[in-house]
């Protein structure tokens, strides 16, 4: 949240020094793996795999990042502790990172957001709390409100995006511009390193509250 309010400070100055300010620090693909690039880039340059999950694009992108994180990352962090839980959420986040540098080794557009990391907590949510219920919005000719299992919830918020990951690779995909793989990569990630990171004796919830 601080890093988005010194955006938001950037962006009152000019807008070229925010755009350079997020150009450096986002994670460049491209620039990563060794190859020109048309902006400059934070050096040492694997450094930017890190400092891209703390910047984001907008209030409706930390927003969302943020919402998952409170509603999902509580329960998770009791399974660790807070220390282990920062270094499993950035272990998440760096696996993303590469799952989606993969499907894109040679692109020069800045990837910037904690999307992947966050991904990762719901990874590691579905596994530790699959019966747990989840208050969902559902539209259907109206708004309504109903509980549903995190397996439910998060199964289909998975299955969207390996879906669009799917259509970005074979370059349908309508909503260009979102790391759709980084998704899938935290995702999994979470899912796999759930349980090396889990105190032996956690405890698990039935319910989200």
């Amino acid at each position: 949240m601080l890093v988005f309010l010194y955006m938001l400070r950037l962006e009152t100055i000019s807008s070229d020094v925010l755009r350079a300010f997020v150009e450096r620090a986002a994670l460049t693909p491209a620039a990563l793996l060794g190859k020109d690039v048309p902006h400059d880039v934070l050096e040492p340059v694997w450094l930017t795999v890190f400092t891209s999950m703390f910047l984001h694009g907008g209030p409706l992108h930390i927003g969302g990042n943020m919402l998952y994180l409170w509603i999902f990352g509580n329960n998770v962090e009791d399974t660790m502790g807070s220390g282990r839980f920062l270094l499993f959420y950035l272990l998440c986040g760096v696996v993303a990172a590469v799952a989606q540098i993969a499907t894109g080794p040679d692109s020069t557009v800045p990837m910037l957001g904690a999307s992947g990391a966050v991904a990762g907590v719901l990874g590691a949510y579905v596994v530790r709390f699959p019966a747990a219920q989840v208050e969902t919005c559902i539209f259907f000719f109206f708004i309504t409100i109903i509980r549903l299992p995190a397996l439910i919830v998060l199964g289909f918020w998975f299955l969207l995006q390996f879906t669009q990951g799917v259509a970005a690779l074979s370059g349908a995909d309508p909503d260009g511009g979102i790391a759709w793989w980084a998704h899938i990569g935290g995702f999994v990630a979470g899912m796999l390193f759930i349980n090396l990171f889990a105190k032996r004796h956690s405890v698990r919830y039935n319910n989200w509250h």
